[in-house]
């Protein structure tokens, strides 16, 4: 059979002999039981409908000056559409508010003007005063108390500035903060490089809960809905998207009621029961862009394939990385120490406060390889990276799975093609 799995703006084909296909319910497919919306009107739909009961334009009304909270290049949410649908509110509100859009880059380059472009539109970028967070400037940071996980909570200052606080973003499985979305435009969104580290350290990196799909018990997330809270966020307007990157539902409203109906919703249509057989070989992909533009993300996509995988199993990782690795520091943990037992040992002894910048990615890159051997399918440039962390490089999808059943004696496939889609139900944990 054909196998096809997204890869930058495109895909990887290849054949494949008698396999399990484990596969997410194409969300798209919900909708054809209903009248078709297009994906403005879905949107407008759920600010006329605010979680809640508080319309957007009903808050700016007492506002002059709105801070509009909004995701960076990293993230495919749809904010060409998002965006005006909530000035328009917020203008409707009170005409003459100041309005700031701050880009949530957490620890992320700044998007560059180009970027900015294709994520807003050529009209919001000429008309709005937009600006991008930097974790690393102290200067812009305000304090605002502890976290429950005792870290001290520091924030872009500009939530003081404003009298109103809004953000935009979507919701999707997240491999260690349950879902996306909501709280998470704050922590890391907004945060100071400090506080982002400690909310990531390595003992709430091996916590039981910190998986996709949890929210109970999990300590990052609660560190990050007192993040929220403390900000001062108000109001949301989250999306979920189609494998195509379409708007299929949205939720707007108070931060905390509008994002726990998004999670219930994707947790009830992205659930998959887990295999009852452990497989040899899982294929997957980070989605394709613009969630593949580097390694240091596809760590996500991995994680889903992890939970289906047997031990010393195979995972082939589709994903172009057109940005490269996504990070020195990341690279730099597994450099010289080919061993992921080390590189996980290594990471869990360093202390909450001491936690450094991409040490979380690497501690569960790290975690994924002491499971399986990883392949990687992704641009010849990247090869020389991929092979000095200890994964192996591979040209095509063609070439990884030949390769793979090479590595292993039986040869159950399972195929996950989005792996950053997708919960598997074993590590689903009611709300």
């Amino acid at each position: 059979m054909k196998i096809t799995i997204p890869y930058g703006r495109g895909c990887q084909e290849a054949e494949a002999t008698a396999c399990d296909i484990l596969s997410a319910a194409e969300p798209s497919d919900f909708l054809e039981q209903e009248e078709k919306r297009d994906e403005k009107g879905i949107v407008e739909q759920a600010l006329a409908h605010p979680f809640g009961g508080v319309s957007l334009c009903g808050i700016a009304a007492g506002a002059s000056r709105v801070l509009l909270i909004a995701s960076d290049h990293t993230r495919p949410v749809p904010s060409r559409i998002i965006v005006p649908l909530m000035l328009e509110q917020i203008r409707r509100g009170n005409p003459g508010a100041e309005i700031r859009i701050l880009i949530a880059g957490g620890l992320h380059r700044k998007s560059t003007d180009r970027e900015l472009t294709e994520k807003f539109g050529e009209d919001i970028v000429k008309n709005e005063t937009i600006l991008q967070h930097d974790s690393t400037d102290a200067s812009q940071m305000t304090e605002r108390g502890t976290l429950p996980s005792g870290g001290k909570l520091r924030l872009n200052s500009l939530i003081e500035w404003a009298d109103l606080i809004v953000s935009e973003g979507f919701i999707e499985p997240h491999f260690f903060a349950g879902f996306s979305g909501g709280r998470k435009s704050i922590l890391p969104g907004i945060a100071d490089a400090r506080t982002v580290c400690g909310n990531h350290c390595a003992e709430f990196i091996a916590h039981p809960c910190t998986r996709t799909g949890i929210l109970d018990s999990n300590p990052i997330h609660e560190d990050m809905v007192f993040s929220a809270r403390a900000a001062g966020l108000r109001f949301i307007v989250n999306t979920v998207q189609d494998a195509d990157k379409r708007i299929i539902a949205a939720f707007a409203g108070d931060p905390f009621l509008a994002h726990e109906a998004g999670c219930g919703w994707v947790q009830r249509h992205l659930s998959v029961p887990r295999p009852e057989q452990e497989a040899d070989i899982v294929v997957t992909s980070n989605g394709g862009y613009p969630l593949d533009q580097n390694l240091y993300q596809c760590v996500k996509g991995m994680t889903a394939a992890e939970s289906c995988v047997r031990q010393d199993g195979v995972i082939i990782l589709c994903a172009e990385c057109i940005d490269g690795a996504g990070g020195d520091a990341f690279v730099r943990y597994f450099a010289g120490r080919r061993d992921p037992n080390r590189v996980w040992g290594d990471i869990m002894s360093v202390p909450q406060e001491d936690t450094r910048p991409d040490q979380w990615q690497a501690q569960i890159l790290a975690r994924v390889m002491m499971r399986a051997q990883v392949l990687l399918v992704t641009r010849e440039e990247n090869r020389e990276t991929v092979e000095s962390m200890g994964m192996r490089f591979m040209p095509s999808l063609s070439c990884a799975l030949e390769h793979a059943y090479t590595l292993v004696k039986s040869r159950r496939l399972l195929v996950i093609p989005d792996g950053v889609g997708i919960i598997i139900s074993r590590a689903v944990s009611r709300q």
